[in-house]
């Protein structure tokens, strides 16, 4: 046998195991997902069965981490699908800007190792510096959050090798990034991002309400329920009029269609009504 075990042969059991252990929510993952992940983990360890890979869990904490890491799904750049930040950059960033509030509050849900809240930050920097208004910039506050605490500890270092860089143009690289590989976020910029360990799918929202939620090639992930769920939870954590972000396959489907207004649909970008 080369691969994993037959499906009802102790995958279900394995699952629950990493639910029961670490608070993973696995039933709210499309279980295809989850087998190809745990699947790549069971191959870099040269087993086979889910017993004899629930066993190295047992005896591993490194491993368990590594699990973790894989079903979190953490691939990411910065920049990453440059049209996507470019109308955030035209479309939102300016109506943020001018609005009243006096605090604009930025989620990034599901934020792996930093690079898209640091990504939001470098186009909030340079907006106010075109408007010549870098004393307001404190009132920008962008959180990034995710479930797996290894991640968020690369996130709060602001380090990143030159692949990190691939979508992003060079003149930014080295007006917003400091060094040699690994490249560091400059000062102007760490201020504006911080980071804290979030389960989307257990906790409640980060209050208080935000203006825009980024979260993407996340939800793609989730059963359809679970989907659901979070489209109402990112509904209640926007301010009327906040802005809401998802990935290029990603869409509101069901009641969420009626709570979120396109702006850009094909950037998937969307807004809760005023």
């Amino acid at each position: 046998m080369t691969g994993p075990e037959a499906p009802d042969d102790g995958f279900q059991a394995l699952l629950d195991k990493i639910s029961r252990d670490r608070g993973f929510r696995c039933a709210s993952y499309k279980a295809t997902c989850l087998r190809r992940r745990v699947g790549v983990r069971m191959r870099a360890r040269a087993v086979h069965r889910y017993s004899d890979y629930a066993a190295i869990l047992d005896r591993d904490a490194d491993e368990y981490d590594r699990l973790l890491d894989a079903l979190t799904i953490n691939v990411t750049k910065l920049f990453r699908n440059p049209d996507v930040f470019r109308a955030i950059a035209d479309q939102v960033i300016p109506a943020l800007w001018d609005s009243p509030h006096p605090r604009i509050r930025v989620w990034s849900a599901g934020c792996a190792s930093g690079e898209e809240p640091y990504s939001l930050a470098v186009l909030f920097y340079r907006h106010a510096e075109r408007r010549n208004a870098l004393a307001q910039l404190p009132r920008v506050e962008i959180l990034g959050t995710d479930v797996d605490r290894r991640s968020l500890a690369e996130a709060e270092r602001g380090e990143f090798e030159e692949h990190d860089f691939g979508e992003t143009p060079e003149e930014w690289r080295r007006r917003y990034f400091t060094g040699q590989p690994p490249y560091t976020v400059r000062p102007e910029i760490r201020p504006l991002v911080r980071f804290r360990q979030h389960d989307m799918l257990r906790d409640p929202p980060p209050r208080p309400v935000n203006d825009l939620i980024v979260c993407r090639n996340a939800i793609i992930y989730f059963d359809r329920a679970s989907q659901e769920r979070l489209f109402e939870s990112f509904h209640a954590a926007l301010s009327p009029g906040g802005f809401l972000v998802l990935g290029k396959v990603e869409t509101l489907f069901g009641p969420a269609r009626r709570l979120f207004a396109p702006v850009n649909g094909r950037e998937r970008i969307f807004q809760r009504p005023a």
